[in-house]
């Protein structure tokens, strides 16, 4: 009898390890009939565990304001919705436990209310579909409001040294040095005249300009030997024609293995035929190698899936 339990146990372990991953149908075909369903690969690559990882957190909540947005939440199946709102309240939880993003979740919450309002002065003031269904929807949308209106954010007592006001110009400098949304740039000159200070100097927007922007798309708005150049400026008109690095702006993104035709999160990999397969394995390294995954960002995410 503990035999049996002992290979239960390792057999559970086994499965355990093996990382969060989704197989998706690039393209149908005759001989390929497929399907990509969007609540089968929120589960199979676990956004639930996604939302209270500090990596993982941006993109999750990217990829919820795009189905927000545009009443696409309202027009995914009843399982999917609960899916999805399920991961709102996960996601509300997690911000009001760690008190990080709280504006995030406001912005989620506002969208969702939006959405909800919308549907109801669509269908003769009530929501299309089952009314059973609705009034779960209905008790989700009302605590994901309340948790995003209760958070609170206390100022820390005088015993936590130093405080953000008490580090040097040096430190705050590196600080916005190292942020990658130009929104966030205008929000930190807002809440402070030193980082609004350090916000109008050209270092700032120049390295935000080269982050986004290759050497060619610079190239496009600047002459050749100009020098007095205004950054942000230059920063602005690069990002209406190009449009922003998405891929750039979050921690982590999904990943598309291009030999299994697999999504998963980098960092923590997949079973890929490349590496169980020695035949394939070979085949591969007479072509030059295994070719790098490929990124995938919120809005090419969706595109896997019939919205």
């Amino acid at each position: 009898m503990q035999e049996g339990e002992e290979g239960d146990k390792s057999t559970s372990d086994t499965v355990a390890r093996i990382p969060p991953h989704c197989h998706i149908t690039i393209k149908c075909t005759r001989e390929i009939a497929g399907f990509n369903g969007l609540s089968e690969a929120v589960r199979r690559l676990d956004f639930s565990s996604a939302v209270r990882d500090v990596r993982r957190f941006n993109y999750i909540c990217a990829l919820l304001e795009l189905l927000l947005g545009g009443q696409r939440l309202t027009h995914l199946p009843g399982a999917a919705q609960k899916l999805l709102l399920s991961m709102l309240e996960q996601l509300a939880d997690h911000v009001a436990t760690s008190k990080h993003n709280p504006e995030a979740l406001r912005a989620l919450a506002a969208a969702l209310g939006g959405a909800r309002e919308a549907e109801r002065r669509a269908c003769w003031g009530r929501p299309l579909g089952s009314r059973a269904l609705w009034r779960h929807h209905d008790r989700a949308i009302a605590r994901i409001t309340r948790i995003a209106q209760d958070i609170r954010i206390p100022e820390p007592g005088p015993e936590v040294m130093p405080k953000l006001h008490d580090l040097p110009e040096e430190c705050i400098r590196e600080i916005m040095l190292r942020i990658s949304d130009h929104r966030d740039l205008d929000a930190a000159s807002s809440a402070w005249s030193v980082m609004a200070s350090l916000c109008s100097e050209r270092r700032v927007w120049r390295e935000l300009v080269l982050f986004h922007f290759t050497q060619q798309q610079l190239s496009t708005v600047l002459a050749k030997d100009e020098t007095d150049v205004d950054w942000k400026k230059t920063f602005h008109q690069l990002r209406k024609v190009y449009g922003l690095r998405e891929e750039a702006q979050f921690a982590e993104t999904l990943s598309l293995c291009r030999h299994c035709k697999c999504l998963f999160w980098r960092s923590l990999g997949h079973p890929c035929i490349a590496d169980q397969c020695p035949e394939y394995r070979e085949r591969l390294k007479e072509a030059g190698g295994p070719l790098p995954p490929h990124p995938v960002p919120p809005a090419a995410f969706l595109k896997f899936f019939s919205l």
